[in-house]
């Protein structure tokens, strides 16, 4: 073989090795791609889901698979967040049911439509979260353990019968709060005055309630009175003004400045609302990214 064709093949033979090393480099910094929206197919049948117990935090180490520092699905790329202390966040959430059942979740670990389970975007993998229903009061702690959803808007994705708990299952989505709980703290003293709900019960804690209670405890918003799709939120109310005066010109709804001081700091809201359901959420939202406003959320009145 002569020189030039022993160069060919061992140009060849670097591509190929170069490009079996990137392959294999963007595998870890990927997920599985699945839908969120819930399966059609009826799920088969399972006890009563309010007699299935909400999930328990407890501490535990960062798992080995679905936590890397970020990863790309559908040509957006999403940054796993270094720490779940003090995650707040406001949304729709859906479920995932019999399509995923024993499938692979994010962890590694097989997905449990029955289990009070849940799949997130950011949040580092396994994490404790409280989910309220906004439109009902009603109240679960899940453990996430998968990533997802990447269909439209939402924030969270249920298992089955987290989502039946929070009966969501017939409309497929919900409004809700997600608020992550710290499982570090069992084994001490639960404050006085919180108080737990499962569903929606709620009931005063005993001071001498553990931690891990005071884990799945938590002042937990009623149903709320009015919810609002938030475009901006500024400090100076000139600008406040000018964003409401573009909006005002649209189909929106009813558009308003909301004022309000933060720790000693005002801050101007431009709200429209009250949105009576998701389907409502979803048209403002949608219209407001076609008008260039990628950020806008879920507000509670």
């Amino acid at each position: 073989m002569n020189a030039a064709r022993v160069r060919a093949v061992l140009l060849a033979l670097s591509v190929a090795v170069t490009l079996s090393a990137a392959v294999a480099l963007s595998g870890c910094f990927s997920t599985p791609q699945r839908p969120a929206e819930p399966a059609l197919s009826p799920p088969p049948p399972n006890p009563m889901p309010d007699a299935v117990q909400d999930a328990t935090p407890r501490p535990e180490p960062r798992s080995r698979s679905g936590n890397p520092p970020f990863y790309d699905v559908f040509g957006k790329r999403y940054y796993v967040l270094s720490s779940s202390v003090g995650y707040l966040e406001r949304g729709v959430a859906s479920w995932y049911g019999p399509g995923f059942h024993k499938v692979r979740t994010s962890t590694g670990e097989p997905y449990d439509m029955y289990g009070m389970t849940a799949a997130h975007k950011t949040l580092p993998l396994p994490a404790y979260v409280r989910v309220t229903n906004l439109q009902n009061g009603r109240s679960i702690v899940v453990r996430v353990n998968d990533r997802g959803p990447f269909v439209g808007n939402r924030i969270i994705d249920l298992s089955y019968t987290a989502a039946a708990k929070l009966e969501m299952l017939r409309n497929g989505t919900a409004m809700v709060e997600v608020r992550t709980l710290d499982a570090s703290a069992v084994g001490t003293a639960l404050t006085p005055g919180l108080t737990p709900a499962s569903g929606s019960a709620a009931a005063a804690a005993p001071a001498s309630a553990t931690a891990a209670e005071a884990a799945i405890s938590a002042s937990v918003p009623p149903a709320a009175a009015a919810l609002f799709v938030q475009a901006g939120a500024f400090s100076d109310p000139a600008n406040a003004e000018r964003l409401a005066d573009r909006l005002r010109g649209g189909s929106y709804g009813k558009v308003f400045v909301r004022d309000d001081q933060i720790a000693g700091r005002r801050m101007y809201r431009v709200r429209i609302g009250p949105v009576p359901d998701v389907a409502e959420f979803d048209r403002v939202v949608a219209a407001l990214e076609r008008a260039g406003i990628n950020d806008a959320h879920l507000a509670l009145d």
